[in-house]
C-alpha cells in the first residue's frame, strides 16, 4: 500500500505518533486495511503526511509492541496476520489511552485515577435500583 487515508490533526493535545498509532489500529479494525497488508514505509509516510521519520518510526514502534504491525526487515513492515484482539489487551490498551490523553493535557497520574474512580463510582450509582 503506497498510503493510508490517515489526517493527522495539528491542533490536537494528542500528539501525532500517538494519532497516527490510533488511526492505523482504526484503519485495521474497520477492514480498510488487512491481515498481512504492507504498510508504506516510513519515510513514505512521513512524506506523505509531511511528519518527521522519528515521528512515524515511534508510531511503527508502538504498533509492533501492541500487536498490529510486524516489521520484516528490509522486506518492509506488514499488518500482523493474527491482531491484538484479546478482550484484556483491548483494556490495556484502552486504559494506555486515557492515561496518555491525561498526561497530554497536563494531569498527574493521580488525578487520572481520581477522575476515574469518579467516573465509576457514578456509573455505578446511577445504574443502581432505588430503595
Amino acid at each position: 500500500m503506497s498510503s493510508l487515508p490517515i489526517e493527522i490533526d495539528r491542533g490536537s493535545s494528542v500528539r501525532p505518533w500517538a494519532q497516527l498509532r490510533d488511526e492505523v489500529v482504526r484503519l485495521v479494525e474497520g477492514g480498510a486495511v488487512r491481515p498481512g497488508e504492507r504498510v508504506p514505509t516510513v519515510r513514505a509516510l512521513a512524506s506523505a503526511l509531511d511528519l518527521a521519520p522519528g515521528t512515524v518510526a515511534r508510531a511503527y514502534r508502538e504498533l509492533e509492541d501492541e500487536g498490529w504491525l510486524v516489521g520484516r526487515g528490509r522486506a518492509g513492515t506488514y499488518v500482523a496476520d493474527l491482531l491484538p484482539t484479546d478482550p484484556a489487551l483491548q483494556l490495556s490498551r484502552a486504559a494506555d489511552d486515557y492515561l496518555r490523553r491525561a498526561r497530554n493535557l497536563g494531569f498527574a497520574d493521580a488525578d487520572a485515577r481520581r477522575a476515574l474512580g469518579a467516573s465509576i463510582a457514578a456509573k455505578n450509582s446511577s445504574t443502581e435500583a432505588p430503595t
